[in-house]
């Protein structure tokens, strides 16, 4: 909550009266703020460009291109650029817009703005889903400021990081999910067990007491599954050679990815691949 004396921002309606959201871009100083600040208002920020430190009551974190921020009246905080370039785009929304698009879509429950947690929801986007939002806010930029264009901006993103993968327990620690949710995407599970844990946030040991506790597996385990699960895909959706595939992965050596694989889906990739098509083409 809002501390007594935080400065709080108000949603700015002088310069479009009766919009629903507003988005700017700016460039921040290396200047530490004099104070943090809080809002009346819903915002999501994201780093476009260079590094930011990102103020909160009680620490400090470093952000980086791509990673994005769900702040929520209440929320208290202040950027300071780091180094040259230091930008962010963000996208004030009012309160009732939020409400409405959470009444209307039940399941983001927990998710962005929607989220329970103490400190603001962080996630981070890689190289391609960043392109995909910054072109989606020029878009946003062009279009009319109300409901339908926020919604249309909204909910591709929220959608995405709603996706809550099954096999987690519903009692497992809020940063299991998070870094569950992590490891489907490749550019994590291509480093392996390293890559959940890092999107975790906690050491190797803990995480892997705590995925044996809810989960009965190690990170290793579920991040192979993961990995195997991308390959059945690529193995029937293109024409790329096992060694591509492989690497895509992150497994170097063809013999392990093929172990992997069989213990995985039972068959070999190269049987898996014939046999998906030939079933495809005659039932």
């Amino acid at each position: 909550m809002t501390e007594a004396g935080t400065p709080v921002l108000a949603f700015p309606e002088g310069v479009f009266p009766g919009a629903t959201h507003h988005l700017v871009r700016a460039e921040l100083t290396a200047r530490r703020p004099r104070r943090l600040h809080g809002h009346a208002f819903h915002e999501l920020l994201w780093v476009q460009n260079g590094r930011v430190r990102h103020h909160l009551p009680d620490r400090r974190e470093d952000l980086t291109e791509g990673d994005l921020i769900f702040l929520r009246p209440g929320d208290v905080h202040g950027l300071q650029g780091r180094g040259a370039a230091a930008m962010v785009v963000s996208l004030s929304i009012r309160d009732s817009a939020i409400a409405t698009l959470g009444a209307h879509h039940p399941t983001l429950a927990g998710t962005g703005f929607w989220s329970e947690a103490a400190d603001p929801p962080r996630h981070h986007l890689d190289m391609r889903r960043m392109a995909e939002v910054n072109h989606a806010a020029l878009r946003l930029e062009r279009a009319p400021r109300d409901a339908l264009a926020l919604e249309a901006f909204l909910l591709p993103l929220l959608a995405d990081l709603a996706q809550v993968p099954a096999d987690v327990p519903p009692e497992a620690p809020a940063w299991l999910h998070r870094a569950c949710t992590g490891a489907q995407r490749p550019e994590v599970f291509r480093e392996g067990a390293a890559g959940l844990v890092r999107v975790a946030g906690r050491a190797h040991p803990h995480v892997a007491r705590t995925m044996r506790r809810f989960m009965g597996q190690t990170p290793s385990d579920y991040v192979n599954a993961r990995r195997m699960a991308h390959a059945a895909t690529r193995l029937l959706g293109s024409e790329d050679s096992l060694v591509e595939i492989a690497a895509e992965c992150g497994v170097a050596n063809l013999s392990h990815f093929h172990k992997l694989f069989l213990a995985a889906h039972g068959q070999t990739p190269q049987r898996f691949r014939r046999a998906r098509r030939q079933q495809l083409i005659q039932p």
